[in-house]
């Protein structure tokens, strides 16, 4: 006998949400009437190779981030004792090793000396993330695709795939987008509709991986740049790159649902099949 288990997006049905009686009895009697009704709203689950590959980036993403921050603090130490440094000097093991060499007293060399083998460390490890982003992201469907767009990379390519999943799981690229987070959010109050800022739902690491795309490809797409720099004249740069990207966002949907391989990206010509 073959069991099915229930997901319940909280932001999908918020009858239990929005409960007045919040207890597991009342809570579980409106799942089950709704259940029966066939008026359950249906989330997906990815397969097991794009969550596996999801969960690699968010780890990539957070090890980068501690890196940041292990750096910034470098910089704090250094001028403290009065001695200015630039960030990028920090991106090498000789930039690291210098560190070592500045006379700021027994204390903050330990400090510093610590720091330096933590960020060493995570140097390592987010290279052999790196690798295997790239190895096993080439295994998935559409990164041939994703990566003849000018602008996305291996790992770039990656990371999108695996937060996209299957491309057959959004009916267009409207919802797509609404899964990415970058669709404005809406409020209605009697007949009057406002639109806000984008929702931001979905994946953070998704939306900031695809504004990165995004700035990279406006420098090679002719189409893409001239529709950002009209729109920045108008609302301005931030906006401008976020309408932007989900422009990109919709010739990746595209481009995954055709399985298109771009020959050449920026004048949109396609290879033979």
């Amino acid at each position: 006998m073959v069991k099915k288990v229930y997901i319940i997006n909280p932001f999908q049905f918020k009858v239990v949400s929005a409960s007045v009686k919040k207890t597991d009895a009342n809570d579980a009697e409106l799942i089950a009437l709704f259940l029966s009704k066939g008026m359950l709203p249906l989330i997906r689950v990815k397969d097991e190779k794009y969550a596996e590959l999801e969960s690699l980036a968010n780890t990539r993403d957070k090890l980068v981030k501690l890196k940041s921050a292990l750096k910034n603090k470098i910089h704090n130490i250094l001028a403290a004792k009065g001695i200015v440094t630039k960030k990028e000097c920090l991106s090498s093991d000789k930039g690291l090793n210098c560190v070592l060499k500045y006379n700021v007293g027994d204390v903050a060399k330990i400090e510093l000396k610590v720091i330096v083998e933590q960020i060493k460390s995570l140097n390592a490890g987010i290279a052999k993330i790196d690798k295997q982003l790239t190895d096993k992201g080439k295994d998935l469907d559409g990164f041939k695709s994703i990566t003849s767009i000018k602008g996305i990379g291996d790992k770039s390519g990656t990371v999108l795939l695996s937060v996209i999943g299957n491309i057959n799981d959004f009916k267009d690229e409207k919802k797509l987008a609404a899964y990415f987070g970058i669709v404005p959010s809406v409020s209605n109050s009697n007949e009057t509709r406002r639109q806000g800022r984008i929702t931001k739902r979905g994946s953070k690491l998704g939306r900031t991986t695809l504004v990165q795309c995004t700035l990279i490809a406006i420098r090679y797409s002719n189409y893409l740049k001239a529709f950002y720099e009209k729109l920045k004249v108008k609302k301005g740069s931030g906006k401008a790159i976020i309408a932007t990207a989900k422009k990109l966002l919709g010739i990746i949907y595209l481009t995954l649902k055709n399985r298109w391989v771009f020959k050449d990206f920026p004048n949109f010509v396609l290879q033979e099949a």
